[in-house]
């Protein structure tokens, strides 16, 4: 088990500590694996293709650029998301379903919830770093997350008691 208090006080000078504060939405609120990434606006369609396949373990960082007015995730893309082995899913944005989303066993974290829906365009970019909160979310660096908050790092951590 990890908490991100002592996994900062522990590796300070290689950790980023993301400054926005993020509500927990999932049944699990610790979480972390490698980082996948979704640049999107108001748009989820490449947020339900990249849940849509294997996760491994890793956490899906979506930057929506921090708008409320459109929900980038629901209960089926958050299904969808364990059905495929992923750890987690923060998003930049808004999600809705919350009391679904809130029984399921997957880490989600948002900015807050809305009713409405996404449009499904397509547009975004996947896989490219993502910078908000003060961090820079890279694929392929490794994101923890708890009550606390979320830590990045260049590369997973020695995580005491795991495995």
């Amino acid at each position: 088990m990890f908490a991100t208090a002592d996994l900062i006080d522990e590796n300070e000078a290689i950790l980023q500590s993301c400054d926005l504060q993020f509500r927990d939405f999932g049944g699990q609120t610790r979480f972390h694996g490698p980082i996948r990434t979704i640049a999107c606006r108001e748009d989820n369609v490449l947020v339900r293709a990249t849940l849509s396949q294997p996760g491994n373990d890793g956490v899906l960082v979506i930057d929506g650029g921090g708008l409320l007015h459109r929900a980038l995730v629901g209960d089926v893309i958050a299904g969808l998301a364990i059905e495929n082995g992923w750890a987690g899913i923060v998003v930049n944005g808004a999600i809705r379903d919350a009391a679904a989303i809130g029984s399921m066993t997957i880490g989600l974290k948002a900015l807050g919830t809305i009713p409405r829906r996404c449009a499904k365009t397509g547009v975004g970019a996947v896989d490219i770093p993502v910078a908000f909160g003060g961090v820079i979310f890279t694929p392929g660096a490794h994101l923890y997350a708890d009550e606390d908050g979320i830590v990045v790092s260049a590369h997973a951590l020695a995580i005491p008691g795991s495995g």
